[in-house]
C-alpha cells in the first residue's frame, strides 16, 4: 500500500503502535533492566514474569484471531526480548555471586559479556525455532555475504586502527600498543560478543517485524531511537551529548547494512569496530 493512500485510521493504528512497542521495549529494557532493574528484587521478578506470560498470551491469542494474525510477529518478538533479558539478569547475578566473576578486570568484563550474548543470542533462536521461524527471520543467513563482510571487515579495521585517539572521547589514560596487547583477547571476546547480542537483540529480532507496518526507513529509524535513547544513562562517555549525536547515526547505518546485505554479520563486524575504542577507555581504568 503506497504512504499517500493510508486511511486516518491507518495512520492511527500505526501511531498506536508505534508508541506501544516503544514503550514496552523500554519498559523490558529499564524497568526490568538486565543490569540496574528498577524495583526491588520480589516486584522486579514478579513484574518480569507477569509481563513474560501476558505477552505470551497475547502472541497465542494474535495468532488464533485472523484480525490480529498480523500483530503475531511483533508480539512474539517483544516477548522473546522480555525472556531473553530476564535471564540475562538471572544468570549475571549467578556469574556475580556464585562464580565470583567481575568488571575489576578486562577478564572479567570479556566473560560477564560472553555469558551475556550466549544468553540472549540463544533465548532469540531458541524461540525464533519454537515458534517455527526461521534463522532467516532474524538475519542470521548468509545474504549478501560479500558485501556485508566487505563492509562489516572495512569498517572494524578502520576503527581498531583510529581506536586510541577515538578513546579519549571515553576517559582514556595511558594508552599504548604495548599496554593494549595484553588486553587483545579479552577485547575481541567483549566487542564480538557485545555487537551480536545487541544487533539480533535490537535489529535482527524487531526489523522485519516492524517493517509490515512502517516499512524499511522508519522501522530502522524507530529502532535507532530507542536504541540510542537506551544508552543516554551510560557513564563512560566524557561527553554524553557528542557520544548520543555519534551513536544515533550509526545506529541508522547499522540497520541500513543489515536490511541492505539481508543478514546481520555486516552489522556485527561494524558495531564491534566501534565499540573497541570504548573498552579501550573502560579497561585503561581499570588496571
Amino acid at each position: 500500500m503506497k504512504e499517500n493512500s493510508l486511511s486516518a485510521r491507518e495512520w492511527r493504528e500505526r501511531i498506536i503502535l508505534a508508541l506501544l512497542f516503544m514503550a514496552i521495549g523500554s519498559l523490558i529494557m529499564v524497568v526490568f533492566s538486565p543490569w540496574a532493574p528498577l524495583l526491588d528484587k520480589v516486584t522486579d521478578y514478579l513484574g518480569r514474569f507477569g509481563l513474560a506470560v501476558l505477552l505470551l498470551t497475547l502472541t497465542l491469542l494474535a495468532s488464533r484471531a485472523s484480525q490480529f494474525e498480523k500483530y503475531r510477529p511483533l508480539l512474539l518478538g517483544l516477548f522473546i526480548m522480555s525472556v531473553a533479558v530476564s535471564l540475562d539478569w538471572i544468570f549475571g547475578i549467578y556469574l556475580i555471586e556464585y562464580l565470583g566473576v567481575t568488571d575489576g578486570s578486562p577478564a572479567g568484563w570479556a566473560l560477564l559479556k560472553l555469558n551475556e550474548c550466549i544468553v540472549i543470542v540463544g533465548v532469540i533462536i531458541l524461540f525464533t525455532k519454537l515458534s517455527r521461524g526461521t534463522l532467516g527471520s532474524i538475519y542470521i543467513q548468509k545474504g549478501n555475504l560479500k558485501l556485508g563482510l566487505i563492509i562489516g571487515l572495512g569498517t572494524f579495521l578502520l576503527a581498531a586502527a583510529g581506536s586510541i585517539p577515538m578513546a579519549t572521547l571515553f576517559n582514556a589514560q595511558d594508552l599504548s600498543l604495548a599496554r593494549i596487547l595484553p588486553w587483545t583477547p579479552w577485547l575481541l571476546i567483549y566487542v564480538l560478543s557485545n555487537a551480536t547480542m545487541e544487533e539480533l537483540l535490537f535489529r535482527g529480532l524487531f526489523l522485519r517485524k516492524l517493517q509490515p507496518f512502517f516499512g524499511k526507513f522508519l522501522s530502522n529509524f524507530m529502532i535507532a531511537l530507542v536504541f540510542t535513547a537506551l544508552h543516554g544513562a551510560a557513564i563512560y562517555s566524557a561527553d554524553q551529548y557528542m557520544f548520543l549525536a555519534i551513536l544515533f547515526p550509526l545506529a541508522l547505518t547499522w540497520g541500513y547494512i543489515m536490511q541492505k546485505s539481508d543478514s546481520v554479520w555486516g552489522s556485527i563486524l561494524f558495531h564491534a569496530g566501534m565499540d573497541i575504542p570504548i573498552m579501550l577507555g573502560i579497561f585503561s581504568n581499570l588496571v
